[in-house]
């Protein structure tokens, strides 16, 4: 993942070293992704940065699960806090006792942060020779893995009505409107996901 971004961004007509200053100071690949994705589309930067904070809106709700974890000097919550992505998180809520938590989500989170950051050097480097990653399929890492995490949830029959509307909004936009905007109106599915429940949520009250 980390060599396909570096890539990706450098063979798009990134300076080499914005992909490895981004992955340092942002440490959050869908942001990452797309903010080179909506740019390098000709998309606004804003939109681009507006984009990367909904998608890491989640890290809310994360904040209040793990909390306990980060410990209590600020400097090791700020440390933690940069650390905090999907995978530390869910190897830390995995383990029960206290410390196993803390052990888990540490190693993980400093493991990957040096893997990814790695990769990242590597395929930033490789991208001044790749000009058209396409003929890799670099370009399809990204999507692939987004996909792989969003498949299970559609087990669940209340996922796939807020899916079908974000992507059939995003399809229908994505003619008429500037690279970024049709993304963040797909979370126009969220709203209709919310509205859905409603009904069942006064139910049980």
């Amino acid at each position: 993942m980390g060599v396909s971004y570096g890539a990706i961004a450098v063979s798009s007509g990134f300076p080499l070293w914005l992909p490895m200053l981004m992955s340092l100071l942002v440490f959050a690949g869908a942001s990452q992704f797309m903010f080179i994705g909506i740019v390098a589309a000709g998309g606004n930067p804003f939109a681009a940065v507006l984009a990367g904070l909904l998608a890491n809106a989640r890290h809310l709700p994360f904040g209040f699960a793990i909390g306990d974890v980060l410990g209590k000097r600020w400097t090791a919550r700020l440390a933690g806090s940069h650390l905090m992505i999907d995978e530390s998180v869910a190897f830390a809520l995995a383990q029960r006792e206290a410390h196993r938590r803390r052990a888990a989500y540490w190693a993980c989170g400093i493991g990957l942060f040096a893997c990814w950051n790695i990769g990242v050097v590597g395929g930033a480097y490789a991208g001044t020779a790749i000009s058209d990653t396409d003929v890799f399929g670099l370009d399809a890492a990204f999507p692939a893995v987004l996909l792989a995490l969003v498949l299970p949830s559609l087990r669940d029959k209340a996922a796939r009505l807020p899916v079908l509307i974000g992507v059939l909004v995003a399809l229908a936009a994505t003619p008429f409107l500037p690279a970024g905007l049709p993304v963040l109106l797909a979370l126009a599915g969220v709203l209709a996901g919310v509205a859905a429940k409603e009904p069942e949520l006064e139910e049980a009250r």
